[in-house]
């Protein structure tokens, strides 16, 4: 298996800024992952401008690297546009995925339409085993999915509701719950591993706090621009 295939089933996202004292741990797992799967796999990372090492560790891996504007959703969006595969998976610079998991993909959505994994925050708080927990279980409820949780979509479905809305926040949320009026995400219960530094640095209280107060304002309309500024 090549780690860029451009015959590809799967078309693995990651969008990258200033990511480089995680990649290296990232790298290696999507080269095992690329071993184990049956199926054609390419990997793109979109960088956003990264002024660390990112960008040098990527091209030394032979993923391929392309350039994007900043943003989440923007990045996400190229690599989308960009992308050979007929099903899409859009993960996190700070996330691992379980063993298997590109192939666990592919059965899904040879019959699905989108869905997502479990997640677990990796972190020394007793706390992320809770908001872990608490994170699954919404999603489960509501049918939406958060980022951190590795959305993956067929390529017509996320063509057809337009991609990721050209949003600085909630871009996870608003692309699910287009997708949602389509048809309920399937829930793997596998767990993806992201980390808890950003929790840890702002406070795993205060974060919960924000989280909150952010969401339920998104909720009642405010717009995801003027909510960008309280969560930076």
């Amino acid at each position: 298996m090549s780690v860029c295939d451009s015959d590809a089933v799967l078309s693995v996202i990651i969008p990258v800024l200033n990511e480089a004292a995680g990649l290296p741990a990232l790298l290696t797992e999507l080269i095992e992952q690329c071993g184990q799967c049956q199926n054609a796999v390419e990997v793109i990372f979109v960088d956003g401008g990264s002024s660390d090492a990112s960008a040098a560790l990527i091209a030394a891996s032979g993923f391929r690297l392309v350039a994007g504007p900043r943003g989440r959703a923007r990045q996400m969006n190229v690599g989308a546009s960009l992308a050979s595969g007929g099903y899409l998976l859009f993960l996190h610079a700070d996330t691992l995925l379980p063993k298997h998991a590109f192939d666990r993909v592919i059965s899904v959505l040879e019959s699905g339409l989108w869905g997502r994994f479990d997640v677990r925050i990796r972190g020394k708080a007793q706390m992320f085993k809770v908001i872990s927990w608490f994170m699954n279980w919404r999603s489960r409820l509501s049918g939406i999915a958060t980022g951190d949780q590795a959305i993956f979509v067929r390529e017509a479905a996320f063509i057809e509701v337009g991609g990721f809305p050209d949003q600085p926040l909630m871009e996870d949320i608003a692309l699910s719950s287009l997708l949602r009026e389509r048809e309920a995400p399937v829930c793997l219960r596998n767990k993806v591993e992201t980390s808890g530094r950003r929790w840890q640095e702002r406070g795993v209280w205060r974060t919960i706090l924000l989280m909150w107060r952010l969401r339920y304002l998104y909720w009642r309309g405010v717009p995801a621009e003027q909510l960008a500024s309280r969560y930076e």
